[in-house]
């Protein structure tokens, strides 16, 4: 088992070649470097799109562009694809959920839970692409500070449960 292992109902049915796809697919987005760019983009179709967050491209010179943007300020990354959740037995479209470490080029390290919607395909050679490939990233949340007549909610709470 990989260190890209991923969970999967144990009730559905799901092609193994899309499972070692998702395995190779994260060491691939793990790798840096130039070469590691271009080999990055073959886990695509040629007119796949690729939404990353707020960012919206198509194509591979477009998601190659995007990538190499992904790692400007980035030294290292490290996914962890939890779950993997197929829409049905043998479905080519699945929803995703992990973590991401970075290891920041300025020094220190940070990380995202991240979810992703992906839907597959098989070329005419039987390999697995991804045609379509969107993640939503967490960020990390500020914590909001309520107050209420002066009170604050923390406050509040903590007198209700006395």
């Amino acid at each position: 088992m990989s260190s890209y292992a991923s969970q999967y109902p144990p009730s559905i049915d799901f092609d193994p070649a899309y499972k070692k796809f998702f395995e190779s697919f994260y060491a691939a987005s793990d790798t840096p470097g130039a070469k590691a760019h271009d080999e990055y983009t073959k886990y695509f179709t040629q007119d796949a799109t690729l939404i990353m967050a707020s960012k919206h491209v198509g194509g591979r010179a477009e998601i190659k562009s995007l990538r190499e943007a992904m790692w400007e300020k980035v030294a290292s990354r490290a996914h962890e694809p939890v779950k993997i959740f197929p829409f049905g037995p043998n479905a080519d479209e699945v929803m995703l959920y992990g973590t991401v470490r970075y290891g920041l080029k300025a020094g220190g390290k940070s990380s995202k839970d991240w979810a992703a919607r992906a839907q597959l395909v098989k070329d005419e050679d039987g390999s697995v692409k991804l045609k379509f490939y969107q993640v939503y990233l967490v960020r990390q949340s500020t914590p909001i500070h309520v107050s209420a007549c002066g009170v604050a909610a923390d406050d509040l709470i903590q007198d209700a449960s006395a």
